[in-house]
């Protein structure tokens, strides 16, 4: 902080107190931390900012050894001012501050009416989102991705209530000449009542240790969109509105993001037809189809992918009591995925 100080161009404006605090992934046997945060005025552009917290961190002899490991020093830029950034060296907002009870304490301290950019509301409102005494984390993720086989094992590692998709989540992704065309939005409606079944605010469970989902609601919601014609979509979205204000939104959505390749391999390393693929790439649990190892089911996917993160980050989708807090996570690697879809959970105790 003294170094700080005295740089050009920057104006010291407020310093939160210091916590001790708990390791969030990395090598086991790590001491406490020690985390604080503070608010200052700059003249210097995002990059140059991150330029002088870089030097800063030289000065003190920061090493950059195993991620999440022990270091010295680690000064990180959250925020300025409004600024969305996505660049190979510099993201902005910092893509897991909305989840880290370590970031957003100190930074509510001094500066709660502070407002994330990209999740529409203050720090305060999202420290509140991470403090829910039955917390709700939503794995989220087309077919392919592995949204099941991961919140399982974030379930397990945080020995929280694990929610698995019915079998009519099936639709998700999936033709709609795969349902019975005389229905209409009567399949999906009764998808959707399905999938909200165990997510009925009447019948939630108050374990501490909170529920870990592998789906969201919503997005029965957007694929059905795809699907239906006009008409038949109006029905559905009223019957849907009605049915999901019932339903406990989550909390925190972990959104996994699959690359065309990553898709692709998954869905055909299974060895599975057009009709045999489910929502997580496994055995059929229905007789509706989700995907193919297709150029075309690939792209359907992708399609729905895209439609998924634009709805979660949207200030509407916010406002109306969905997840405030979203963290996308690429899935690739599926060992580091799990790695940090943990590490999401973990931070926010």
């Amino acid at each position: 902080m003294e170094l700080l100080r005295f740089m050009p161009g920057v104006t010291m404006v407020s310093v939160s107190r210091y916590r001790d605090t708990r390791p969030i992934g990395g090598p086991p046997g790590q001491g406490v931390f020690l985390n604080g945060a503070c608010l200052f005025e700059t003249d210097l552009a995002p990059h140059d900012v991150l330029g002088m917290l870089a030097a800063v961190e030289n000065t003190l002899d920061r090493e950059r050894g195993e991620r999440w490991g022990p270091r010295t020093v680690d000064l990180d830029l959250l925020l300025y001012d409004d600024v969305v950034l996505d660049t190979e060296s510099l993201t902005l907002p910092h893509p897991r501050m909305v989840t880290r009870r370590f970031v957003l304490e100190p930074c509510v301290e001094i500066a709660p009416d502070l407002v994330h950019p990209l999740a529409g509301c203050t720090l305060e409102d999202l420290l509140e989102s991470i403090s829910s005494p039955h917390p709700h984390v939503a794995v989220i993720g087309v077919p392919g991705s592995g949204a099941s086989d991961v919140a399982a094992a974030v379930a397990h590692a945080t020995l929280a209530r694990l929610v698995s998709a019915p079998p009519e989540y099936a639709v998700v992704g999936g033709r709609a000449s795969r349902l019975d065309a005389a229905m209409g939005d009567m399949a999906w409606r009764r998808a959707a009542e399905a999938c909200a079944q165990p997510l009925l605010a009447k019948r939630w469970s108050p374990d501490p240790h909170g529920t870990v989902t592998d789906y969201w609601l919503h997005t029965v919601r957007l694929a059905a969109a795809d699907a239906l014609q006009s008409e038949d979509l109006r029905g559905f979205d009223r019957h849907f509105a009605r049915m999901a204000a019932e339903t406990v939104p989550p909390h925190v959505a972990i959104l996994l993001v699959a690359s065309p390749d990553v898709l692709e391999e998954r869905i055909a390393s299974r060895g599975l037809s057009s009709t045999d693929c489910t929502v997580d790439g496994g055995r059929p649990q229905s007789g509706m189809a989700v995907c193919a190892a297709t150029d075309d089911s690939v792209a359907r996917l992708l399609r729905l992918q895209e439609r998924i993160a634009a709805e979660i980050r949207s200030p509407e989708t916010s406002a109306a009591g969905g997840p405030r807090a979203v963290v996308t996570i690429a899935v690739g690697d599926f060992d580091q995925a799990v790695q940090e879809a943990v590490a999401v959970v973990e931070a926010m105790a």
